[in-house]
């Protein structure tokens, strides 16, 4: 299980989403209110923007967020107006190293997964490795679920033709509850570009993990932010419903998509 955030809008520096806020990414890595297999988010942690030609951008430690000593001068220093981030807590068994850490990412989408997949040693990571074409197999350099499905997102869009992350996840989402059966899984995952993002909240045989959004909250004006638990105190939070897919775009109320 892990904790994530995402942000579109207005140009922010990192510090403003990922340390400021009451209930920031750093607070929940100790402190979570909302989860229920895990109490620490504390394997690691990562961030994700854009450069000048709107491809990914990464920072990523394999340490606790809150002991990594250049975190807060690059809170400071860097400014997007589209942002993810996560803070890890590590699958049993999962080594904790920078190829297991998200966000993850391609030349066009940042990619994060909230949940796991029960037993997918066993499971599911054998079939996925049937299904993967040879040359999306050799992307994968850890051995998370989160990648693998990463992986499984881009091979779908490359099979389908299609550059609707959308369609690509709801299709996920589909074989993946053929694979699995009666198998356990929790698949909240967030797909962003600059100044768009798709967030599924969705599970297979059990409860979604938590997922919020907010739109033009007082301390992100005329932004969307969505985040594993709500990042303040305010009343400003929708939950995401269950099984289902938001498109955010700027601050307009999101398009809703049944999975």
């Amino acid at each position: 299980m892990c904790r994530l955030a995402a942000y579109i809008g207005p140009t922010l520096s990192l510090e403003e989403l990922l340390l400021k806020p009451e209930h920031s990414l750093v607070k929940q890595s100790w402190a979570p209110r909302e989860m229920i297999e895990a109490k620490l988010n504390a394997d690691g942690y990562g961030f994700g923007w854009f450069d000048q030609n709107d491809r990914p951008l990464r920072y990523r430690q394999t340490m606790p967020i809150w002991t990594d000593p250049n975190l807060p001068e690059l809170g400071r220093g860097l400014e997007s107006d589209t942002w993810v981030a996560v803070v890890r807590s590590a699958t049993t068994n999962i080594p904790i190293n920078l190829a297991n850490t998200m966000p993850y990412a391609d030349e066009k989408y940042q990619f994060m997964h909230n949940g796991y997949i029960n037993k997918f040693s066993r499971t599911l990571r054998s079939c996925l490795r049937r299904e993967f074409k040879p040359e999306f197999e050799d992307l994968i350099e850890g051995n998370t679920d989160s990648e693998h499905l990463f992986i499984l997102f881009k091979q779908i869009m490359w099979e389908t033709g299609s550059e609707d992350p959308a369609e690509v996840l709801i299709e996920m989402f589909a074989r993946l509850k053929n694979w699995l059966k009666d198998e356990r899984a929790l698949l909240n995952v967030v797909v962003t570009v600059p100044g768009k993002i798709w967030a599924m909240r969705s599970a297979i045989n059990g409860n979604c993990p938590s997922l919020y959004y907010s739109l033009n909250p007082p301390p992100f004006p005329e932004a969307c932010v969505v985040a594993s638990e709500p990042l303040t105190n305010e009343d400003d939070w929708t939950e995401v419903p269950p099984q289902s897919l938001l498109i955010f775009e700027a601050c307009n109320e999101p398009e809703h998509l049944f999975l």
